[in-house]
């Protein structure tokens, strides 16, 4: 017999897990996940990144990772556990997080994104025997690290291992040797500044519980999903038709997100109470994800479950369920599809967030539109001047390879508008993001969010008819989006609709918990200008002042003083003047388009907070006809020494 024809490649594996995880997650669930997730995303995945692995397999507490150079994994290794050991310096006992480190060099097999063979499992092996904190190699993988790496490796003898028929030759890494060439810290830095940024997207699962994971997408498009028909355990007619409901309602709502694409029914309809395999429906379909769900009736109440699927290997990324009084059922079944659909999609949504990872693990050279449009999705969610001009870097070049992309353009837009509002280039940010918009629209009609891109660039211009009208169009074309609800939000008080903005506000908190900090831009001015201060200052603390804008600044000062927090409130103004000195009540109050609403809120609670109430005569000269406040009218008709 010859040898099976498999796609094979030498690489170096770094298999990797915590040490006394189970411990860890008895005595503290929560303060477990939270550290174990910031750990990962601060300190292992930059090195990974950096080092340019790539992540095979993620085990709850463990972590499989392919090198092309073993010189690299070791590198990889030896930054993260110095890093991982700096920061449990400063922590007591209970909270520190340790790793097992095992390398290997061997020969693989590639097989459906996972790795197979002795030099998986001998990594596997070593990690085991590594002492906690410390990082075993192999022979075969030390044989090619002679005089290439700044640690010293000792000899830790040989070792039979399970399931490996010969002794397996071990070092271990002295990581108390002469320090790396590139320092970790410094590694982080640049490291941000690169298209191959953090490797993994990690999300923590409704429950809290158990970590998923997820696994990127075939690199040449965008994501894709199919929604099975939900299954009807009750078995009776009204249970039947909630379950049609359902899936209907959840394919229309997913289908509204251009960042990804839906089956049709009709072409899921095949697999109605059918057991299936996901990875067997992603076949058929040509799909990566896979969305399915159940209803059953017990003692009254119908108790209604969603989850998500990875089709490659049917590990289940999230789910969800509800519970109910049988006679609500019907009542609900719009409120679970917006949840299920805010969760699943948008800028924030599950698999968009697949897509982000699967552009991380791409070489710049490779990347194409879609994918500079999604890691400029994500700098635009930092909300950090640095970040946002990283933005309109990665979108421009995504416009620029397809034009025709018009989510691309709706991107554009906010990255430029939030430019402009950090001071950078106002009036030339300001015009580019206004064609962007006029673009975005233009391109696709029926994208709500390129609706909602151009609203605001009609009401910056204060034209308000207009703007309300496509306010309106998105809200008609997704009423249940979380995003479409947080930007109107932010504009309802300019339509007189004050109080509606901060309905808006609830229901996207109902719809998406876990709102991105960027939405507090919008939320805070809803809150505010509904009279909600304390909302409004809650929102704000969410952020930090590097996230901050002119407006930022005058709401929280606002919001403070009329709470009647009024030497934090004065603080804060002034910051907000050592930031944006031209802000006073009557530069605020001229922004086009106010209503009458907005500007009394501002003339009421502005000066409370210390901030002066006249503008300089330069900074008026740009208004046509400018609001002026009677005192201020006063002093120009009585100058200061004038009799």
């Amino acid at each position: 017999m010859g040898t099976l024809a498999l796609d094979r490649k030498l690489l170096a594996i770094l298999a990797a897990d915590m040490v006394g995880y189970s411990r860890a997650m008895e005595a503290d669930e929560a303060g477990t996940i939270r550290r174990l997730k910031a750990i990962r995303a601060e300190l292992i995945n930059p090195a990974i990144a950096e080092r340019h692995g790539t992540v095979i397999k993620l085990m709850g507490d463990g972590a499989l990772v392919a090198f092309d150079s073993v010189v690299d994994a070791v590198a990889c290794a030896a930054e993260f556990q110095n890093s991982v050991a700096a920061r449990n310096a400063d922590l007591p006992e209970p909270e520190r997080i340790v790793f097992r480190v095992g390398i290997n060099l061997g020969d693989v097999a590639l097989v459906d994104g996972d790795l197979y063979g002795d030099g998986v499992n001998v990594a596997a092996r070593l990690e085991h025997l590594a002492e906690p904190g410390g990082v075993l190699v192999s022979g075969t993988a030390y044989d090619h690290l002679q005089g290439k790496v700044d640690w010293p490796l000792d000899f830790a003898g040989e070792q039979q291992v399970r399931n490996i028929s010969r002794p397996v030759r071990m070092y271990r890494l002295r990581l108390d040797g002469k320090r790396a060439r590139r320092p970790f810290l410094a590694m982080r830095s640049r490291s941000a500044k690169t298209l191959a940024a953090a490797i993994v997207a990690l999300a923590l699962a409704v429950g809290g519980a158990a970590w998923w994971f997820l696994r990127p997408e075939p690199l040449s498009g965008k994501p894709s999903v199919a929604v099975l028909p939900f299954n009807n355990y009750g078995g009776d007619e009204a249970s039947g038709r909630l379950a049609d409901g359902l899936t209907e309602d959840v394919i229309t709502d997913l289908a509204r997100f251009p960042e990804f694409e839906v089956v049709a029914r009709n072409s899921t309809e095949a697999y109605r109470g059918k057991a299936v395999d996901a990875r067997q429906v992603a076949t058929a379909l040509h799909v990566g994800f896979v969305m399915e769900g159940s209803i059953q009736r017990q003692s009254g109440r119908v108790r209604i479950t969603a989850q998500l699927i990875d089709a490659k290997t049917g590990r289940h990324l999230w789910s969800e369920n509800w519970d109910r009084p049988a006679e609500d059922v019907f009542a609900v079944q719009t409120e679970i599809a917006e949840q299920v659909a805010n969760r699943l999609g948008g800028g924030m949504g599950l698999i968009q967030e697949a897509g982000r990872a699967a552009a991380k693990r791409k070489r710049p050279e490779n990347l194409n539109a879609y994918d500079y449009y999604l890691l400029g999705t994500e700098k635009i969610e930092n909300f950090t001047k640095a970040d946002v001009e990283e933005a309109v870097a990665f979108l421009s070049r995504a416009v620029e390879l397809d034009p025709g992309l018009a989510r691309g353009w709706v991107e554009l837009y906010h990255a430029r508008d939030v430019l402009g509002v950090f001071g950078v280039d106002p009036e030339g940010n300001r015009k580019a993001a206004a064609d962007a918009a006029e673009r975005a629209v233009r391109l696709d009609p029926r994208d709500a969010e390129a609706h909602v891109v151009f609203a605001m660039s009609l009401a910056d211009k204060g034209d308000m008819g207009r703007a309300k009208s496509e306010f309106d169009t998105a809200l008609r074309l997704a009423p249940g989006s979380s995003e479409i609800l947080t930007f109107y939000s932010g504009f309802a008080a300019r339509f007189n609709e004050a109080e509606r903005g901060a309905q808006m506000v609830d229901k996207v908190m109902r719809l998406d918990p876990n709102y991105p900090m960027w939405a507090s831009n919008f939320f805070a001015p809803a809150y505010f200008m509904a009279g909600r201060h304390q909302d409004a200052v809650t929102m704000l603390d969410r952020m930090t002042p590097n996230n901050y804008q002119r407006w930022t600044w005058v709401v929280r000062s606002s919001a403070l003083a009329a709470l009647g927090r009024t030497e934090e409130a004065k603080a804060s103004a002034m910051e907000a003047l050592k930031q944006h000195p031209d802000v006073t009540v009557e530069s605020m109050i001229n922004e086009p388009g106010l209503s009458t609403i907005e500007r009394n809120r501002f003339i009421e609670t502005m000066p409370l907070a210390g901030f002066p109430a006249c503008a300089k005569p330069d900074a008026l000269a740009k208004f046509a006809k400018p609001v002026r406040l009677p005192e201020c009218e006063a002093e120009k008709a009585n100058p200061p020494g004038q009799p």
